[in-house]
């Protein structure tokens, strides 16, 4: 399958993804005014109250989860929260409103008191509160606690972030979305209020909250209540008073460990302390709840004792005091300690081996990472220790790498990355490697640039611990392997009659050999096999439909029916054996590229995944020359649909579509939008080219083994035909006007590169080469005077347009300069279209000179498009005698589906 990838790149711009809501947008009888913040589990925004003549807050579901059941009960649950809370440190609820926002959208949303201010987390970024300053804003805390509890309800999510301190010092609680009913913490509330207050299945070992003030069994996934809060608003408060978190942490799981195994750092508190306030900080931070503080009415009082303390009777905690204060009481421990040696010296070894196994097994734990929108949603890589995350996301427009630090709350994007798919870490975590601009790319962090290793528009690669990158140098072909710095690529696995892809690569431990996606022609032989760099015939490890990822020490991981399952493997012997666990649920299958699920995961028991949502969709679409939409030809579709060629007469489109993992050509009318299938082989069939007088469509298949051309009617009274069969895979491309000509793109079997063929459609019919190099020659198109051709190459290292006389060679010249795929002829010939990097669709004009070659302007710009970045962007528009634009445009989902991060996933799997 010979797929070039529309990578683009640009200057960096950063910027939020747009909201859902416009400015003036009306929902009831509240106006939008701006967005406040927008995060997986909501966007909130300043609105004015037409009514009431004030400003609120409003919150909504993000579009991509606004249908799903369990998300919109947990804001039905918030607004049942606050309805029963009524107190003046909690932000109040005025309602809620159902309707629509916008033409064709409705929302659901809560209406809320607008607080002003800064948060308490924007604060400590200062530094540390003052003593009578931290003990104000913690007694509003805890008054505020202490009037949840009393209706029943945990907040389990208390942290700066979510509490905010108005001008004025008044303090608010905020962001009770995972409140939950507790029966044990205090009167529980009516019973209409009862069956909601829950945040989720409540399924052992999945976590909700923030891990840095997280209670010890709510890390360990098990049931919470009151006490939880008391935990993190010990939290909280040391943090007030040091300015540093009371569990720092490398990562997520350092904080964890932290959190369960060990003691905030006493001596980092102010030197002068109320003497109750380290005792309350103490019982608030007990490890285990049933040590801990009980009430957090309790700690109110304290708090309002040293409030009222005289500042002379606080105690000295710098380090000499600590010392002088062991020192005292030295005398009495030792005779404790003498007396409990003498008496506990006959089980000393017992006792080591009893704390052993009383030791915590380790616990599963889930959290999610949002992300911007992308048109790749299973685009993301963990690095080889769990600590990195790098996923693809677009912003105003450009899409790029992002990389984040599980123990970070922000992800921060990579200049130099513009363009960038499928990306994968080095062994060390300090450089990512990812395919863009047709290229093989790497940038060390933080700094880059990013440099270009290889020639590559394939899917998937993989580097070992000796510098050797292996990938797929094209979406079908063989893998190969080239330096970590740069090189000539050699070919790894082999490839014969019958084989279409070999991609998805993974290095296994001993670093020679990797797991990869072997795609056949047959289903007998498709499946993930083990190759190796030093050579040989790789072998089969799973007949499978997707690729599989070693999970150490001993598991594969790998999507099936949309679950994320874990199979028993011998790494060493390269054998499976047992039975599929699932590991999680709701995983897509179908989309684009194929054969690859969207998960990861690291050698330390970390995984990453996305479920299905929010995936793209593409909508035929009319454009006029400045890019405004002149109309649409029938519904947005989803998945994998491309290729749209617009018939000669314009009265109907050929598309590349799979359907239920089937890859046809299927027809749409341009005037109704009614589709039918025109190719029903179990095989692949793609890349459709309309004849020069509509009758026919020609088109690439894999039913005999190898990638050949074949044609037929197209009113579908005939079947299939073949047109060329050759041992080597070719891509139909385009027809020339007189029906003469038909070009095609040729991939040969030897070498990594493409070339590009013509085959007499009239005559003996013996194909010939139009543009036969060492570089890639692919996506061309043949003016309607049928003189000249346009193509692709990267010959000077840069995919540029040329052009050539036709069809005898000579006359070339080159079109584009800084970037350029996709030429398309205007149907008078007087222009030539192609798309430049940042997806600019340019024109250049196009005149005959005296001698008969060719005369061109210069290019301009008409406007950007919103093409995909896996395929060449000719496949993705036709050119209209009116002059419209027909493409296929890439529609994404506001918000995708947030990366669910996973510790200690195998956990439950283990004995």
């Amino acid at each position: 399958m010979l797929r070039a990838q529309d990578e683009a790149g640009s200057a960096l711009k950063t910027a939020a993804a747009a909201p859902a809501l416009a400015p003036g947008a009306r929902i009831g009888t509240y106006e939008i005014v701006d967005r406040l913040g927008a995060g997986g589990m909501g966007e909130v925004y300043r609105a004015r109250d037409t009514k009431l003549r004030r400003e609120v807050a409003v919150k909504i579901l993000p579009p991509a989860v606004s249908g799903d059941v369990d998300r919109v009960a947990r804001l039905e649950r918030e607004a049942r929260v606050l309805a029963a809370l009524n107190h003046p440190n909690i932000a109040a609820i005025y309602g809620v409103e159902e309707g629509p926002a916008e033409a064709g959208r409705h929302v659901r949303a809560l209406v809320l008191e607008l607080v002003e201010g800064e948060t308490l987390g924007d604060r400590i970024a200062r530094g540390p509160l003052s003593m009578a300053e931290a003990l104000g804003v913690a007694r509003q805390i805890a008054e505020a606690l202490d009037a949840a509890h009393e209706k029943g309800i945990v907040h389990r999510d208390l942290k700066p972030a979510n509490i905010k301190v108005t001008p004025n010092g008044t303090v608010k609680v905020l962001d009770f979305g995972l409140a939950k009913a507790s029966p044990t913490a205090g009167r529980p509330i009516d019973g209409t209020q009862t069956p909601t207050l829950t945040v989720d299945r409540t399924l052992p070992g999945v976590v909700a909250g923030t891990p840095a003030y997280m209670s010890p069994e709510q890390a360990r996934g098990q049931a919470v209540d009151k006490r939880t809060d008391i935990w993190a608003f010990g939290c909280v408060f040391y943090e007030m008073l040091t300015g540093r978190p009371a569990f720092p942490g490398a990562t997520i799981s350092d904080t964890l460990a932290a959190i369960l195994d060990r003691e905030p750092d006493w001596s980092a508190l102010p030197t002068m302390i109320a003497p109750g306030v380290c005792v309350l900080l103490r019982r608030c931070l007990q490890k285990d709840a049933s040590r801990r503080l009980h009430d957090i009415a309790d700690a109110r009082i304290e708090i309002e004792d040293a409030i009222s303390t005289p500042s002379e009777k606080a105690v000295d905690l710098r380090p000499s005091s600590f010392r002088r204060y062991r020192h005292e009481h030295l005398a009495w421990t030792i005779a404790v300690l003498a007396v409990a040696v003498l008496g506990m010296a006959g089980f000393a070894v017992s006792t080591v081996v009893s704390f052993r196994s009383l030791a915590p097994a380790p616990t599963t734990t889930r959290f999610e990472i949002p992300t911007p929108p992308t048109v790749d949603p299973a685009s993301f890589a963990l690095s080889s220790d769990g600590r990195q995350l790098a996923f693809v996301a677009t912003t105003d427009g450009i899409r790029r790498l992002f990389v984040r630090s599980l123990d970070e709350l922000t992800a921060q994007p990579l200049p130099g990355t513009e363009g960038a798919l499928f990306p994968f870490w080095s062994p060390d975590g300090r450089a990512i490697g990812f395919f863009a601009d047709l290229k093989l790319k790497r940038i060390n962090l933080p700094e880059g640039p990013a440099q270009v290793l290889a020639d590559a528009n394939g899917w998937g690669a993989a580097w070992n611990a000796d510098d050797v990158i292996v990938f797929a140098p094209n979406a079908g072909g063989p893998l190969a392997r080239v330096a970590a710095v740069g090189g000539d690529p050699v070919v790894v696995t082999p490839f014969r009659r019958g084989d279409i892809n070999d991609c998805w690569p993974q290095f296994l431990p001993d670093g020679r050999r990797f797991l990869f996606f072997h795609v056949t022609s047959s289903p007998e032989t498709t499946g993930v096999y083990i190759g190796s760099l030093d050579g040989g015939e790789p072998t089969r490890v799973l007949s499978a439909q997707t690729m599989a990822l070693f999970a150490p020490p001993d598991m594969l991981l790998q999507v099936q029916q949309q679950t994320l399952v874990a199979v028993p493997f011998d790494a060493e012997r390269g054998v499976v054996s047992g039975e599929p666990v699932p590991v999680a649920q709701g995983l897509g299958e179908e989309g684009f590229p194929p054969f690859r699920g969207a998960f990861a995961v690291a050698s330390t028991g970390v995984l990453a995944y996305r479920t299905a949502g929010g995936e793209r969709q593409r909508q035929l679409t009319w454009l006029d020359r400045t890019g405004l939409v002149r109309g649409t030809i029938g519904p947005p579709v989803p998945g994998f649909f491309i290729n749209a060629e617009l018939s000669p007469d314009g009265q109907r489109v050929a598309v590349e579509w799979i359907v239920s993992g089937n890859d046809d050509v299927w027809l749409f009318d341009a005037r109704t939008g009614a589709r039918r299938r025109f190719t029903f082989h179990p095989k692949s069939d793609w890349v459709p080219v309309w004849s020069a007088d509509g009758h026919r469509i020609f088109f690439s298949s894999d039913r005999n083994g190898a990638d050949d051309l074949f044609e037929k009617a197209a009113s579908g009274t005939t079947d299939e035909a073949p047109l060329l069969v050759t041992s080597e895979p070719k891509e139909a491309i385009a027809v020339s006007k007189d029906g003469r000509f038909l070009l095609y793109a040729v991939h040969p079997r030897d070498r990594l590169d493409t070339d590009l063929w013509a085959l007499p459609l009239i005559g003996d019919r013996k194909p010939f080469p139009i543009a036969q190099t060492s570089f890639q020659e692919s996506t061309g198109d043949v003016s309607p005077d049928g003189k000249s051709v346009a193509y692709t190459s990267n010959e000077s290292g840069r995919v540029e347009v040329y052009t050539q006389s036709f069809p005898e060679p000579g006359g070339k010249r080159q079109i584009s300069f800084g970037g350029g795929r996709g030429p398309r002829w205007s149907p008078d010939g007087r222009e030539l279209f192609y798309v430049a990097p940042d997806d600019r669709l340019m024109a250049v004009p196009i005149t005959s000179g005296v001698d008969g070659q060719l005369e061109t302007g210069a290019a301009v710009l008409l406007f950007r498009t919103r093409l995909s970045p896996y395929y060449n962007q000719k496949a993705q528009y036709s050119v209209a005698a009116d002059g419209r634009f027909l493409m296929s445009v890439v529609v994404e989902a506001p918000q995708v589906p947030p990366i669910t991060v996973v510790l200690n996933w195998d956990a439950a799997l283990k004995p």
